[in-house]
C-alpha cells in the first residue's frame, strides 16, 4: 500500500514538473509574443488633430523600410524623437503628438519594424536599429543639431530611447512610464519562473540611464497599474545629474492626459531649463 501511494505521489510530482518545464519552454521560445503587440491598421493621422505632417520613410542599417511622420511645430523649440510603447502603432499616439505641438515641439514619430506599415518583425536589436534610423534622419537628412533633439520614450519605448541616449548626444531624454528592465517586469508577473535565466529580451533602461550624458526627465504616475511607480523612482535614483522627476496621476496609458496642465508644465519647464529655448 505504501509503495503504491509513493508511486502515485511521484507520478503527480513528475506531472507538475513536466507542466512547469513546458511553461518555462514556452516562455523562453515565444517571449517576443509576450512583449510586442503590433497593429497594422492606421486608425488616424495628425491631420485629425488639425496638424500638418509629412509622411517619411526611414531606412535601417539592415535595409528595412519604416513608416514615420514628421510633425512640425510653429516656432519650434526643439525636435522630439518619439519612441512609442509596445502596443498599437504611431496612429494611436495622436493625443501625445497634439500635446507636444502645444509645447512648441516638432515631432518625429516612427513605427518599429513589424508595426503599422513598417517592414520586418519586431525584436530588441531591431527596435534599437529602428531608433538609430530615426536619429540619422533628423541629423543627416534634416540637418537637426543633436543638441536640439529630445529623445522621448514611453513604456517599452523608454528603454529604446535610453539606449539611443547612451550612443548619441541629444539635448535631453524624457522617459515616461518606464520599467527598469524586462527581467524585472517578468519577475513580478511570473514569480514562479526563473525568468532572469529565461529572458532573452532585456530592455535594460536602468543600466542605460547610468551611462547617459544628457539631462533626464523621468515621468511616472503613482497610479500606474502596469509598470510600478517604484520602477520610475529606481531609474531616477540611478541616473546622474542633471535630472528631474515628474509625478503624474492616472493609469499607465492615460496618465499624461489625466494629469493635464501638470504634465504640460513639467515638460515645458524641462525644455526651458536644458534646451535654452
Amino acid at each position: 500500500m505504501e509503495k503504491s501511494v509513493r508511486r502515485m505521489i511521484l507520478k503527480i510530482l513528475a506531472g507538475f514538473a513536466a507542466v512547469y518545464l513546458l511553461v518555462a519552454l514556452v516562455v523562453f521560445l515565444f517571449q517576443a509574443r509576450l512583449v510586442y503587440f503590433p497593429e497594422r491598421d492606421t486608425i488616424s493621422t495628425p491631420r485629425s488633430a488639425g496638424l500638418a505632417y509629412e509622411e517619411i520613410t526611414l531606412l535601417t542599417e539592415d535595409n528595412l523600410r519604416l513608416q514615420a511622420w514628421f510633425v512640425p511645430a510653429q516656432n519650434s523649440r526643439a525636435v522630439l524623437l518619439f519612441c512609442h510603447g509596445n502596443a498599437g502603432n504611431i496612429s494611436h499616439r495622436i493625443d501625445s503628438i497634439a500635446l507636444f505641438a502645444r509645447l512648441g515641439l516638432s515631432v518625429l514619430i516612427f513605427d518599429y519594424r513589424g508595426y503599422g506599415q513598417s517592414e520586418g518583425t519586431p525584436s530588441e536589436k531591431g527596435t534599437y536599429l529602428d531608433a538609430g534610423a530615426a536619429w540619422r534622419y533628423l541629423v543627416q537628412v534634416r540637418g537637426t543639431a543633436p543638441a536640439d533633439i529630445i529623445l522621448f520614450g514611453r513604456s517599452m519605448g523608454a528603454a529604446v530611447a535610453s539606449w539611443l541616449a547612451v550612443r548619441e548626444n541629444p539635448g535631453g531624454l524624457i522617459l515616461e512610464s518606464a520599467f527598469t528592465s524586462i527581467p524585472d517586469m517578468a519577475a513580478r508577473l511570473y514569480p514562479f519562473l526563473p525568468v532572469r535565466i529565461l529572458s532573452r529580451i532585456q530592455y535594460n533602461t536602468l543600466e542605460n540611464v547610468q551611462r547617459k550624458r544628457c539631462p533626464l526627465l523621468v515621468v511616472h504616475s503613482l497610479d500606474d497599474e502596469i509598470v510600478p511607480f517604484s520602477h520610475g523612482r529606481r531609474i531616477f535614483s540611478s541616473a546622474q545629474e542633471p535630472k528631474k522627476f515628474l509625478e503624474l496621476k492616472g493609469d499607465h496609458n492615460s496618465g499624461f492626459l489625466i494629469s493635464g496642465s501638470l504634465y504640460l508644465e513639467g515638460l515645458s519647464n524641462f525644455v526651458a531649463a536644458y534646451l535654452k529655448k
